[in-house]
């Protein structure tokens, strides 16, 4: 009884493990909503790190959060590393493109909870009276994020702060802030 007992655990345990390498090696968010502003608004909100306390899903979540800039206060070398709860968790982003009122590129390093590196994305194309702001994130799936995937909807939840993030993005931009 024993050996089939230990016979279905492993025969279970090597489909879970098949099913967690057959998830994909890469994943994207995206997310985009129409402001009322100019690219240069929304651009220039984006591009300072320090103005993304004014607008950032995750900026507010721990009232301890420690945060840390270095090198130029905007475009391509801005840093940004942060240092919180278990809500924020821990790392660092670093502007890696600014082309003007286009586009900017940044590279997203998380410390903890778990260690990850991303690219971020923002676009900004002008659209009827005002702009397009589109918010991206691609990365690498490791075995952990791929078996999380099994449970959680990570498009569904991190595309969610994306969309408060924009929204609140929005807000500021057409305020004039």
């Amino acid at each position: 009884m024993v050996k089939k007992i230990l016979a279905a655990v492993g025969f279970l345990a090597a489909v879970f493990l098949v099913v967690v390498a057959m998830q994909p090696d890469q994943f994207t968010i995206e997310r985009s909503t129409s402001i009322a502003a100019p690219p240069a608004v929304p651009f220039a909100a984006v591009n300072d790190l320090r103005r993304w306390r004014q607008w950032s899903p995750w900026e507010n979540r721990d009232p301890n959060l420690q945060r840390e800039y270095s090198g130029p206060e905007s475009g391509v070398g801005a840093s940004y590393h942060w240092s919180g709860d278990e809500t924020v968790g821990e790392g660092r982003m670093t502007i890696t493109e600014s082309e003007a009122d286009r586009r900017i590129g940044i590279a997203l390093e998380f410390v903890r909870p778990f260690a990850a590196t991303n690219q971020v994305t923002f676009r900004f194309d002008p659209h009827d009276t005002g702009s397009r702001v589109t918010w991206t994130m691609q990365g690498v799936n490791t075995f952990m994020g791929k078996a999380m995937s099994l449970l959680m909807n990570m498009d569904a939840m991190v595309g969610g702060d994306f969309e408060a993030g924009l929204a609140k993005l929005k807000e500021v931009a057409e305020s004039g802030a």
